[in-house]
């Protein structure tokens, strides 16, 4: 979580014990009256950056800082990997017999397609949907996903591994048709978020498990 802080609230005023009562961790500061004028709008954060900071250790450890700066100065690179699969996956499925529609914003028949350009600079991000073309698609989605190997089945998107999950039998199986049509979560959607494994490892994968899924 995150702390969002004005630096305008009357934290003295009489209504915060916190703020109005001496604390005997700092020799008997009261937060919200004995700080100086300059700093007075400020008495919230500046305890909250004291007090929990040395009670709790509130801040992380080097090793996680150095983790989280590794993966942001890397962040450029698997983003050019992840949009470089998801393109390539959505031009396979295009073309693949068992998909009866494909939605990514980098294809160019995309009504999306405009805005990835403008905004997206061509790419189109690593989320690709899709639909099963099956005869009972609700039932086709649920083997596509349980028959794929390399994908994860999580809810979550954005992750560096490949993951999918189709969400008329997971996170809006408490819908009925025309609910999960209304919501833009036909019964034959599948959402994938694209990795940066091998193209040829996620394709192949793909394939087998649409192979199962419509063959069954």
């Amino acid at each position: 979580g995150i702390i969002v802080d004005k630096g305008g609230f009357a934290w003295g005023a009489g209504k915060h014990p916190l703020y109005d009562e001496p604390d005997t961790s700092y020799s008997g500061l009261r937060w919200g009256h004995d700080l100086p004028e300059s700093l007075a709008p400020l008495s919230y954060i500046l305890r909250a950056r004291t007090v929990p900071l040395r009670n709790l250790g509130a801040c992380m450890s080097p090793d996680n800082a150095w983790i989280i700066i590794q993966g942001i100065e890397t962040l450029s690179l698997r983003m050019e990997r992840h949009c470089e699969n998801a393109m390539k996956v959505a031009e396979h499925l295009k073309a693949h017999p068992s998909v009866s529609w494909v939605r990514y914003p980098g294809l160019p028949d995309d009504k999306q397609h405009e805005k990835a350009q403008k905004y997206l600079k061509g790419t189109g991000g690593p989320m690709v949907v899709f639909g099963v073309n099956a005869s009972d698609a609700k039932k086709a989605g649920q083997e596509f996903i349980d028959s794929l190997g390399l994908f994860s089945h999580v809810a979550n998107v954005g992750d560096a591994r490949s993951l999918a999950i189709h969400p008329a039998s997971t996170t809006h199986s408490q819908m009925n048709e025309e609910q999960l049509e209304g919501a833009g979560c036909p019964s034959d959607m599948v959402r994938l978020s694209i990795g940066i494994e091998s193209i040829e490892d996620i394709l192949a994968d793909l394939d087998q498990a649409l192979e199962k899924a419509t063959n069954s």
